[in-house]
């Protein structure tokens, strides 16, 4: 049998579909990966916003991280919500424990509807314990200036931030993206060594939710087919974007972005 790349997502689950590991699912299916999940959090949500978060218990995340990692395994990894700071020592555990090298740390904060998905006190934790174990964290500029402490308002601002992350954190690359700044959204990554700038263009639209699962989700996916760093990130900017241009228009609020159009781009 040929290769079948395969990623795991750990994260939150998303009733409306948009966020969490639906979007991350459908993003691999879409890039030829076979995905599996360890649920973190169930959210109550729809497009008009979060009205409730169950954590699931630790042993629960351990069992199904455990479950996939010695049947199906995964060729790369990673991590959406982890909303307690236990939850996020017990992913940096077992990140160490199944020798996983290729994991992408999506570092979800705040639901595109404005509600908190992360403790305060977690955010250190983050920082300390995750970043030094992933080969790629892809913040957008408000998760960078939590990361890092620091104002980014301009492109240098993001290139700051994304050495930060890299240098005085731990991790293998960071990849900044800019479309909460003004103008065309330009993602900034960092690999250690040198920058690329990534040029977007941007549609006005409120359906936006879920774009930074589903980007780093790409990423994720892109690692898992042995792409280099560079060709995993580019797919995952193409692969937002027409997400995001192609709107489906679906809910009341902001709504999910769309993740078949890339494989239907002209």
């Amino acid at each position: 049998m040929s290769f079948i790349p395969k990623a795991l997502t750990i994260a939150g689950s998303d009733s409306g579909g948009g966020a969490g590991i639906q979007a991350d699912l459908k993003t691999f299916q879409m890039l030829d990966v076979y995905g599996t999940t360890a649920i973190t959090a169930i959210t109550v949500q729809n497009t008009l916003g979060v009205t409730g978060i169950y954590d699931v218990p630790l042993e629960g995340i351990a069992g199904q991280i455990d479950a996939v990692m010695t049947d199906i395994g995964a060729d790369a990894v990673k991590t959406g919500m982890l909303s307690q700071p236990a939850v996020i020592e017990l992913v940096a555990a077992k990140v160490k424990q199944h020798g996983i090298d290729k994991l992408v740390v999506d570092p979800v904060m705040i639901a595109k509807g404005g509600a908190s998905l992360l403790a305060e006190e977690a955010k250190s934790v983050i920082r300390r314990v995750l970043l030094p174990v992933a080969a790629l964290v892809t913040p957008n500029v408000p998760e960078a200036e939590v990361l890092t402490g620091r104002e980014i308002r301009s492109l240098e601002d993001m290139k700051l931030a994304a050495r930060q992350i890299v240098e005085e954190y731990g991790a293998r690359a960071a990849v900044v993206k800019g479309g909460h700044m003004e103008g065309p959204p330009v993602d900034v990554l960092y690999d250690g060594t040198d920058f690329l700038l990534l040029e977007g263009i941007r549609y006005e639209t409120r359906h936006t939710h879920g774009t930074g699962c589903t980007f780093s989700a790409a990423a994720a996916a892109g690692l898992a087919k042995g792409d280099s760093l560079e060709q995993a990130v580019k797919t995952a900017k193409a692969f937002i974007t027409c997400a995001i241009r192609d709107e489906l228009g679906i809910g009341q609020g902001h709504g999910p972005t769309n993740h078949w159009a890339y494989s239907r781009r002209g």
